[in-house]
């Protein structure tokens, strides 16, 4: 297959695997939230922050050196498999020692025995970094896909039944734990990799001089990031970290998971092009395009349907959270915009601009911090939204120098399909407030309404970016390219 064929092949089972996978999650989570309270999930909560910290630490940003670098040598593989396994080992001993101090500081004493058995998840990850780096470099989704779907539904069934007989908070555990053991054993068996018996000094400092710069500027975002669960978790409630949580979970659907589709796929294609930057430019407009009207119209329609979408979903105990998931919404909905902008830093080798903006941009957000302690948690997700249009616009001012295409430029191109959003979103919102219906058939007329409705003024409009998709969809997808 040429490179269009692939990259159209890649955002497919990229697409399947996150459609049926993050389904299959989204499921599981709703019979989770209905058989579990807010305060297990709370507890799980409490401890993403070093999950997620160790998982980035174990990587170190070598993943995207690898992906970047043209003509990777087995020996260059092999250097940073070793590197990986070495790391997750070191932090999981770590984690394991610090258990009871984490404890103590959350002042929850099950998180001891949580935290010292979900942290394996880090050492079987690390197995497992390489393997998804090899494939994600040959655009190669399809195998990538069928193995994450299969490990989303066995452990989900495990951790439904664990909850059903009465686990509580272990469930959670435990579909940490097999979806990640169970996507290891998979790749090792299908993707035939094996790494060489050697370790390279001068492979470790080359991918090393680009990955340290984006490790730390990966590491300051993640810290920013899941530094409101532990203000939220230290000074509120486990309670009301679980409806926060449960609220971002919904929100992360279609932001965070789009963004995760789009940008995966993308980066080493548009690394392909990192020396042709007309080019690089005029794909990424596309790109762009399309991702940001996917993203307004779900965003801004699933905060207009958030009420009876929760209530129907996951019952009325979650109740609190209706609100925090409307406001993060709007917290949400220039992530993919921000973080494909950071994507074209990395992708022109700009991995020390990348870092010197997110300090800038993290140094902004301390207050957010002080307001949530001082004035609760909506103040502090008001003060998100800010300031996730401040990210955005440093984001796209700083790739916009690199590639040609400014930060206006790209609010110019986005704005029809934020309109088309809004006007889809403000009618949903009216049918909540006027149809006297019971929750769960007034969110499936939401639902059908949304849809209809942003077809209807795409087609009615003959609006360019759809039409763009549409035509992608007819030519590959009724002819069968996207499965080959």
């Amino acid at each position: 297959m040429n490179l269009k064929q692939k990259t159209i092949s890649g955002f497919t089972w990229s697409f399947i695997e996150s459609i049926i996978g993050q389904g299959i999650t989204f499921f599981v989570g709703i019979i989770l939230a209905r058989l579990l309270s807010p305060q297990e999930f709370g507890l799980i909560g409490m401890l993403t922050i070093f999950i997620a910290l160790s998982q980035l630490l174990t990587d170190s940003g070598f993943s995207h050196a690898l992906i970047r670098k043209q003509n990777c040598t087995q020996q260059d593989y092999s250097t940073v498999f070793y590197f990986n396994i070495f790391l997750g080992i070191s932090l999981y001993i770590s984690l394991f020692i610090a258990a009871n101090t984490i404890s103590i500081f959350f002042r929850e004493p099950i998180l001891k025995p949580l935290i010292r058995v979900i942290g394996l998840a880090i050492i079987i990850n690390s197995f497992t970094i390489i393997q998804n780096t090899l494939l994600t470099k040959q655009i190669n989704f399809k195998l990538q896909a069928k193995i994450s779907v299969v490990s989303f539904f066995i452990s989900g069934i495990i951790s439904i039944y664990m909850a059903y007989t009465g686990w509580g908070v272990w469930s959670l555990v435990a579909l940490t734990l097999f979806k990640y053991s169970i996507n290891s054993v998979l790749l090792w068996f299908w993707n035939k990799w094996k790494p060489l018996w050697c370790f390279s000094k001068k492979s470790f400092v080359e991918l090393f001089s680009f990955s340290g710069k984006l490790f730390v500027t990966q590491l300051i975002d993640v810290l920013y990031r899941n530094l409101y669960y532990v203000i939220i978790g230290k000074y509120f409630s486990a309670a009301e970290l679980g409806y926060y949580t449960r609220a971002e979970q919904f929100q992360s659907l279609p932001s965070v998971n789009l963004q995760g589709i789009i940008g995966r796929v993308s980066y080493p294609v548009l690394a392909t092009m990192q020396n042709d930057t007309p080019r690089l430019r005029d794909t990424y407009k596309k790109l762009i395009r399309s991702t940001m009207l996917i993203t307004f119209v779900l965003m801004l329609g699933m905060a207009a349907s958030a009420k009876p979408m929760i209530l129907s979903l996951v019952g009325e105990k979650w109740e609190p959270c209706i609100i925090y998931l409307q406001l993060l919404c709007f917290v949400g909905i220039f992530y993919p915009l921000s973080a494909l902008n950071l994507n074209i830093l990395y992708v022109k080798g700009r991995s020390d601009l990348a870092l010197r903006i997110e300090i800038i941009k993290k140094m902004l957000f301390v207050p957010v911090f002080v307001l949530a302690v001082m004035w609760g948690i909506k103040v502090m997700i008001l003060s998100m939204i800010i300031l996730s249009l401040i990210s955005s616009f440093i984001n796209s001012y700083w790739s916009g120098r690199l590639i040609g295409y400014s930060f206006f430029e790209q609010i110019k191109d986005i704005t029809p399909s934020f309109l088309i959003a809004a006007a889809m979103s403000l009618i949903v919102l009216i049918e909540g407030c006027i149809i006297p219906l019971p929750a769960f058939p007034l969110f499936i007329i939401q639902l059908v309404s949304g849809a209809l409705l942003t077809l209807g003024l795409c087609e009615g409009l003959r609006y360019k970016d759809y039409l763009y998709m549409k035509n992608i969809i007819n030519d590959n997808f009724l002819h069968g390219a996207w499965f080959r």
